[in-house]
């Protein structure tokens, strides 16, 4: 984990007598554990092959859109195709809940890693703008759902991160304390619902959001792999960072 680059997690620069002692992790699942901007962007070509249009969704734009999701993120990346992203946005849905997913979504590492925190006994929850049962729908496939001590996903009469409440209600399933629990994600958006349920927040290199939020916010810590996530692991149980 590092503030900028690939290094040492217990080499940031700050002083080595003060740490932080996390137990449970918040993970925001796309972007973060799963590459979805995959599915997203399959989904979205066969939609525009059922329009009869010659063209294929912009993984690059995807990847950019991804934690804004829902109407907002079907629009642009339908771009001129785009006349109802209140209809096309249930279109996508639709097909998402029927897609066959592959083995290898998660990124690299992310799986043996899960396992092994829940293994250490790390409290683990889900934290994401993405549909309720679309969530359930692809950790149950993947095999990853009984890892979790919380899902909490998005649902009509629940605010969207940033807004503080999904994080809340993923803190209460892990039956925790802010002081204990670190959230992890991807994207400024997932900073920013960090800072407003008063959670310690750090971010992915691999995360799809992960370069512009380090431009907004420059000192968010970095875990270059899942493998430097395991490794803070002090041995009783407990994540382990230096403080600020």
């Amino acid at each position: 984990m590092c503030q900028t680059a690939p290094c040492d997690p217990r080499q940031l620069g700050v002083k080595a007598d003060k740490l932080l002692y996390f137990r449970n992790i918040i993970f925001d699942l796309d972007g973060t554990l799963i590459d979805s901007a995959r599915l997203t962007g399959a989904i979205i070509d066969q939609m525009l092959v059922a329009r009869g249009i010659e063209a294929c969704a912009d993984r690059a734009l995807i990847r950019r859109m991804d934690a804004v999701g829902g109407e907002a993120m079907i629009a642009a990346v339908l771009g001129p195709y785009s006349s109802d992203p209140e209809t096309e946005i249930a279109e996508f849905r639709a097909l998402h809940r029927e897609i066959v997913l592959p083995a290898d979504l998660p990124f690299a590492g992310v799986t043996e890693t899960l396992a092994r925190l829940a293994a250490q006994g790390i409290g683990l929850a889900i934290c994401s703008n993405k549909p309720q049962d679309l969530c359930e729908k692809i950790l149950n496939e993947l095999g990853l759902a009984h890892l979790f001590a919380a899902i909490v996903g998005s649902t009509p009469d629940r605010a969207r991160k940033p807004a503080p409440e999904a994080a809340q209600l993923a803190l209460a399933g892990l039956g925790s304390t802010h002081s204990d629990t670190l959230y992890c994600g991807d994207s400024m958006i997932d900073v920013a619902t960090a800072h407003a349920a008063e959670l310690a927040v750090a971010l992915v290199e691999w995360g799809y959001g992960t370069a512009e939020a380090l431009k907004i916010e420059p000192g968010t810590p970095v875990f270059n792999s899942m493998s430097a996530l395991f490794e803070t692991l002090d041995g009783h149980g407990r994540l382990h960072f230096p403080g600020r």
